[in-house]
């Protein structure tokens, strides 16, 4: 179980907490970065196409270990350019958590492949 919140005097977000206790649970899982290709290895072709896999390949881990996205505590998420942001915004839109864990967002030089745009790690209790 957990309990996401933002504590009062700190700006809050519909996008992050600035935190989640976990009261307590049985299990925890540790997912690698997920990146934005398909079963076959293929990356998508732009930003929008490529966070849409990302996701879909985290909650086909989460499945994997009987979670699902409302097990996520905590997220880390990494774009290869500052000015990708807003369509990653909104194409992950309808298919990141809600209420959404703690996160952090970061702007790196490069993922695994110069063809990735996005990778996703997260961590899950249940």
């Amino acid at each position: 179980m957990s309990r996401k919140f933002n504590p009062p005097g700190m700006v809050s977000s519909d996008i992050y907490h600035h935190g989640v206790e976990v009261t307590s649970f049985q299990r925890m899982l540790f997912i690698s970065g997920q990146v934005g290709v398909g079963p076959d290895g293929i990356p998508g072709k732009d930003i929008r196409q490529q966070t849409e896999l990302a996701i879909n390949n985290l909650y086909k881990v989460l499945a994997g270990a009987d979670m699902d996205a409302n097990d996520i505590v905590k997220s880390t998420i990494y774009l290869t350019d500052e000015n990708l942001l807003g369509a990653f915004m909104e194409a992950g839109a309808g298919y990141l958590p809600t209420p959404p864990p703690a996160t952090t967002l970061v702007i790196v030089k490069a993922l695994a492949s110069p063809d990735l745009l996005v990778e996703i790690e997260a961590v899950a209790a249940k």
